[in-house]
């Protein structure tokens, strides 16, 4: 059987290295399987996925004219890759308009809502923050001395 891009054949890993493994394949060749091809999951260390000796299915992705040839186990099994995430986009969907309301009228006698009241607490607290960075500012900007005179 001649090997043709596109085949799925069984090959003996020969090598593991840190960007991929070797495998010997039938006719006496053999080809890389590249880190990325070796499973459908992030793989960080080829070795966690396969071992020397162990035979494994690859289908053949491409011969170059060199002779090299370009492996992939993933690729090779039978059950399809899992389904890419969906796009960040979305289709447009109708909107039910709702009847717009108009916003209440505050009077001074009203109570502060609880907006009003966090609003307010938000004021105080950017207050002191700014005086407590001008206090800070105002001892850092001093030209400090250094060593004996």
């Amino acid at each position: 059987m001649a090997l043709e891009v596109g085949a799925v054949v069984e090959g003996k890993v020969t090598g593991i290295t840190k960007f991929g493994a070797f495998v010997a394949l039938p006719e006496g060749k053999s080809g890389l399987v590249h880190i990325s091809e070796v499973a459908n999951a992030f793989v960080s260390d080829v070795h966690d996925h396969v071992q020397m000796g162990q035979t494994v299915k690859v289908r053949i992705l491409s011969i170059s004219p060199e002779g090299k040839i370009n492996l992939s186990i993933k690729k090779a099994e039978d059950r399809p890759a899992p389904p890419r995430e969906q796009s960040f986009r979305k289709a447009p969907q109708q909107r039910q308009e709702q009847p717009q309301r108009p916003a209440p009228v505050r009077t001074a006698a009203d109570p502060p809502s609880e907006n009003q009241a966090f609003e307010d607490r938000l004021k105080k607290f950017m207050q002191e923050s700014d005086s407590r960075i001008a206090d800070n500012r105002m001892y850092s900007d001093r030209p400090r001395r250094r060593g004996r005179r």
